[in-house]
């Protein structure tokens, strides 16, 4: 039998919703390109119920001691002594979130024998250390466009939230006042502005799509470039790199994975390459852009706005830069982690369990790492040191 070390974010803070602002979601069956959403046997959750936080425990403790599994789950997960760090050594699966990940570091794999399979409830395994699973033989697998289109949804809203000077202005409402002009000192229209992304994978060719309607004009970079049919439909402009595109563009959206071609991508450099007066937006990694490089972009208006949801580490500390620096919209990281993608992504987690408990193969799809070697999905995205 397997032990199953699940860590998941704390509960709210005034306890486990006992009721919820709608009574159901809609059904999503299938994915843009025709993937299936996921196909567990069945769930042991109501859909649209907070899964993801430790008492919603991704609706998977009755499926899993039925079957004489053992399921831990915590939100300890970071320092000496931490119910993780306690608690891996003798498990053999190991889930967690990218919005409260539990990093599986060289060190933290080494010391996890019985360890066989990493699940990211979610998109984006960077938190699991590739080069050490490949080296150990873990599998790595996550819910692969299980929130894309959510996180797609975030980036839109980021990028109007920056571009119209809505927090701000909402602010104004809040503290009582009416400063019209306050308010729109920093407020444009989106229309005509020159829209780009890193990345045009699953999230970054949702945004161009969802930002299309805005009448902008869309640019992409990324090591895939798009079928041409695409390019025309969507009126696109490809630039063979990040530094090639962001000169051109009033408006960046970053939606890569962090890999090492990636990691510090937006530093000193790249920033003072891009119009003043630009946003940039970061729902991907935050060890992409370069933390004290962003927060200096900002002061000197290099640039206009910064909005994202990811930080590193996660949780951000109460000291971290991006707390406090000028003109930015911030979030902790849900992007992903709405209601409706909990549903997603916990049948997707079940689902993983399902097939690697019975000896089935794992979706092509959902692999990143698996027989020593990148997989599936993780081929295709991401790139290792060694």
């Amino acid at each position: 039998m397997a032990k199953v070390l699940c860590v998941l974010y704390d509960d709210p803070t005034d306890g486990y919703p006992t009721s919820y602002a709608r009574d159901d979601l809609p059904v999503i069956d299938h994915y843009p390109g025709g993937q299936s959403a996921p196909t567990p046997s069945e769930v042991d959750f109501t859909p649209g119920h907070l899964l993801g936080s430790v008492s919603g425990e991704l609706g998977l403790r009755r499926f899993l001691e039925a079957a004489g599994h053992t399921l831990v789950v915590t939100s300890d997960k970071d320092g000496d002594g931490s119910v993780f760090d306690r608690e891996l050594p003798d498990a053999e699966v190991v889930i967690s979130q990218p919005f409260w990940p539990a990093y599986l570091t060289p060190e933290r794999v080494a010391a996890a024998k019985n360890l066989k399979l990493a699940i990211t409830a979610g998109i984006g395994s960077d938190h699991v250390d590739l080069d050490a699973a490949i080296a150990h033989g873990v599998t790595v697998a996550e819910v692969t466009y299980c929130n894309s289109i959510s996180v797609a949804e975030h980036v839109v809203m980021m990028t109007l939230s920056l571009v119209r000077n809505y927090l701000p202005s909402h602010q104004v409402v809040l503290d009582g006042g009416w400063n019209i002009a306050d308010c729109v000192a920093r407020s444009y229209d989106l229309e005509g502005m020159h829209v780009g992304t890193v990345a045009a994978g699953r999230i970054g060719l949702a945004v161009l799509r969802r930002l299309a309607p805005f009448d902008v004009k869309l640019h992409y970079t990324d090591r895939h470039r798009l079928p041409e049919d695409v390019e025309r439909e969507l009126g696109l402009t490809f630039h063979e790199s990040a530094a090639d595109m962001v000169p051109h563009c009033d408006v960046v959206t970053i939606n890569a994975p962090l890999h090492p071609e990636t990691e510090g991508l937006f530093g000193d450099k790249l920033l003072a390459q891009m119009k003043r007066g630009a946003y940039l937006i970061n729902t991907a990694r935050a060890k992409i852009a370069d933390r004290d490089a962003v927060d200096r972009a900002l002061r000197s208006g290099q640039l206009a706005g910064y909005a994202g949801d990811v930080w590193y580490p996660q949780p951000a500390p109460p000291d971290h830069p991006w707390r406090t620096m000028p003109h930015h919209g911030m979030t902790p990281h849900i992007s992903g982690s709405s209601l409706s993608a909990q549903a997603r992504y916990a049948a997707g987690t079940r689902e993983i369990l399902e097939s690697w408990l019975t000896g089935r193969p794992i979706r092509d799809e959902y692999l990143i790492v698996d027989g020593g070697a990148l997989a599936g999905t993780g081929a295709h995205s991401y790139s290792v040191t060694k």
